[in-house]
């Protein structure tokens, strides 16, 4: 690293939002380029980094002095190469990158005890509602211990509550260490036996470990082969070597099961990252990444983020899922960004699959990726038998989603003891609301889109921004009472239907919405694995990872819903949900049965899903998308206009369109200005314009210059999509 005297010129990044670095002078004893500073900015002091030596071009004298050098380890330079390299790729201002990279609380505090508060007795004899809701609280944090700010903020009471509890006896007031290091994972403890085909591929990434280079392999194995004990053994090298690893999981609620499997595997705990734990503990896990106290991470996709000393492995589990795209502020995609950190750092990538991302399959079939393939489940487990119902056979009465041949398959299961999962991809009770005496349809106060009735909440929810409103009795535009119905259905109605049919059954609804935290997720998700439900009702939720030994039957209620619209990706996207929530059937006892309702059996997607021809579906989705230049043969770049009013984003919308000279000089082309699908979120409208080009076009430096023409009114904001995922 640079060393600069003191007073010499410095440049300073700050995650504030001014796109530029600015110049300072290095403080007393001077400071080294990756320095964590705080630094004077107006009247404030902000956090940011020594990026280097200052531009100069100014009179050094009216330069402001670096405020002092935060106790923390610097960012290393290969952090900064991947912080630019990203800030490049995506069109993103470099301090937005940086802010990704600092999200922690009290960055700068040195290390010091702090006050923290558990469980340490029986309720007391005195038990208000804000008394009892401080214990729910601390149960849902799972026994951790939590600071009082952390504590009161989510019982939603004040501080004296808490301190209540202690003077009763009920909690303990700590003094705890800050930052402490995590416990140690033994590489050398036993993985669990692998067959042939696990050992084959748990050899290759070994090796690929051992190289010490960068590479990515594409590891693709069929539901329930075993993939998570190969990419262990991918961890256990990468640790044996000193090294870190991070697991990306797509879905928080995957994480406790996945913990479960790594403390079996190495003996402790690795550190977490994600929205559910506490900021106590992402400020220690983000210190002790940056100081070699954390081996491994198991985290969402800002974790790539974190300031790792020496990343030796990523693997990206579930690649495909849509959950790895950041759809607001700084846009990115995890698995991309993932390939781009480890090429920085000599680091292996493992994307692992039943069913991967096109985009990644092709990358395999250029030889760009490696692929190592898992063709069978592990141990005894058969795949699931795959059938369709061809719902114009079927005697359905009106309001009814379950058909005929799906009800005796889970009547079967119920006489067997097994479980059936009915699998519906709305959350809710309804999708819509209308009105039967003037057809009105209730819509968001702020949004261009319905609100969908969620009756167990006795509220109507707008999907797009959150906003709430009661159910209401009359119609909102003509007034008449009584005349309000649900049209579709949602996992909720189905669930009252399900009632119906199978009163004798316990029933379980795995729907986001329904629990108040993570950890309520994580609790059902472990009663339906212990057999405490015979059916359960889900959205995509349930098709990530989730193993439940005794489910055996698998129903998909509207196979036929993804593939409507005219979106690039429904095929890719209803193969890969359909397969991954088939594969929750029988993956533990006996051979499981996945049953698809469907309006148009003979669809090729349907056709693919039934055959089980991966392949053959890969290459002729691969042959329709090369033929039109598309992803991943073409590339897009979505931009977004948002403000308050939609005519002036139409002018700027159709002056940029009209002037996209610096994008035809690199053969891209620009489509629109239109409105968005959702063309008001929030009580901004949208318009959207797409920009198409060549694979090998240099497409970020021509949408940068093109986008420089145009200057956005205050209330105007421009957003650059690159590699866009939904065009809603």
């Amino acid at each position: 690293m640079t060393r600069f005297a003191e007073g010499a010129r410095v440049g300073v990044l700050t995650t504030e939002p001014l796109g530029r670095v600015l110049d300072y002078l290095a403080p007393q004893g001077g400071c080294e380029a990756g320095d964590f500073v705080e630094v004077p900015l107006g009247p404030r002091l902000v956090v940011g980094v020594v990026w280097g030596p200052g531009e100069g071009g100014f009179d050094a004298a009216k330069l402001r002095r670096v405020e002092r050098l935060l106790d923390v380890p610097p960012m290393r330079e290969e952090m900064q190469t991947f912080l630019t390299r990203a800030s490049a790729y995506t069109l993103t201002p470099l301090p937005a990158m940086l802010r990704l990279a600092t999200r922690v609380p009290d960055l700068g505090a040195p290390p010091s005890a702090r006050k923290v508060y558990r469980l340490a007795g029986d309720p007391p004899a005195r038990l208000t509602e804000a008394r009892a809701r401080v214990l729910d609280a601390l149960g849902e944090y799972g026994g951790a211990a939590v600071t009082l700010g952390e504590l009161a903020g989510a019982a939603g009471v004040s501080t004296s509550v808490v301190k209540g509890l202690v003077a009763a006896g009920t909690l303990t007031e700590e003094d705890a260490p800050r930052d402490v290091a995590y416990p140690h994972l033994d590489p050398g403890l036993p993985g669990k036996p692998l067959n042939d085909d696990q050992t084959q591929a748990a050899h290759a990434l070994r090796d690929g470990i051992a190289s010490g280079h960068y590479g990515t392999t594409l590891l693709k194995g069929v539901t329930g082969s075993g993939k998570t004990e190969v990419y262990l053994e991918a961890v256990a090298a990468t640790l044996a070597q000193g090294r870190q690893a991070l697991v990306l999981l797509p879905e928080i609620a995957l994480t406790a099961e996945f913990l479960s499997r790594v403390e079996a595997r190495f003996g402790a705990r690795p550190a977490e990252w994600h929205s559910g734990v506490t900021l106590t503990e992402r400020r220690r896990c983000w210190r002790m990444v940056a100081e070699g106290g954390a081996q491994l991470v198991v985290g969402a996709r800002s974790a790539l983020f974190l300031p790792y000393r020496d990343l030796g492995l990523i693997v990206v589990d579930e690649e495909h899922d849509g959950s790895y795209k950041q759809e607001d502020g700084v846009l990115y995609n995890a698995r991309d960004m993932a390939v781009l950190r480890a090429a920085g750092c000599s680091a292996q990538v493992v994307l692992a699959s039943a069913t991967p991302a096109l985009e990644t399959w092709a990358n395999a079939e250029s030889g760009k990726y490696a692929r190592l393939d898992l063709t069978a489940r592990y141990g005894s487990a058969d795949l699931p038998e795959m059938r369709a119902i061809d719902m114009r056979d079927e005697e359905m009465p009106g309001g009814t989603w379950i058909s005929p041949s799906l009800q005796a398959a889970v009547e079967r299961r119920l006489a067997e003891g097994a479980q059936s999962l009915l699998f519906l991809n709305r959350r809710g009770y309804a999708p819509v609301t209308v009105c039967r005496a003037c057809g009105y349809q209730i819509g968001c106060d702020d949004c261009d889109a319905k609100m969908v009735e969620h009756r167990f909440q006795k509220r109507l929810m707008c999907h797009q921004c959150g906003a709430t409103k009661p159910i209401p009795t009359a119609c909102p535009d003509c007034t008449a009472e009584g005349k309000l119905a649900p049209v579709g259905p949602g996992v909720e109605r189905l669930a009252e239907e399900a009632v119906r049919l199978f009163p004798e059954a316990r029933l379980a609804i795995l729907s986001s919405d329904l629990f108040g935290s993570a950890r309520a997720l994580k609790a059902q998700i472990e009663d339906i694995a212990a057999g405490g439900a015979d059916i359960v009702i889900g959205t995509q939720l349930v098709a990530k990872g989730h193993n439940f030994p005794k489910l055996t039957l698998v129903g998909v209620i509207d196979t036929d819903l993804g593939l409507r619209g005219s979106d690039l990706r429904a095929a890719e996207r209803t193969f890969q949900l359909v397969r991954q929530v088939a594969g929750r059937a029988g993956r533990v006892e006996g051979r499981g049965l996945a049953l698809m309702q469907t309006f148009q059996p003979e669809h090729p997607v349907i056709r693919a899903i039934l055959t089980g021809e991966d392949e053959a579906f890969w290459r002729a989705e691969a042959a329709e998308r090369r033929a039109i230049g598309m992803p991943p043969y073409g590339r897009l770049a979505g931009i977004i206009l948002s403000g308050p009013q939609a005519a002036p984003l139409f002018e700027i919308g159709t002056a940029l369109a009209r002037s996209a000279g610096p994008l035809q000089r690199v053969g891209a082309t620009v489509l629109g200005p239109a409105l968005a699908p959702i063309a008001r979120i929030r009580g901004r409208h949208r318009v959207r314009l797409l920009v198409k080009a060549d694979k090998a076009a240099p497409l970020q430096a021509a949408l940068a210059d093109w986008v420089a023409q145009v200057k956005l009114p205050a209330q105007v904001r421009l957003a650059i999509d690159i590699d866009p995922q939904s065009f809603f």
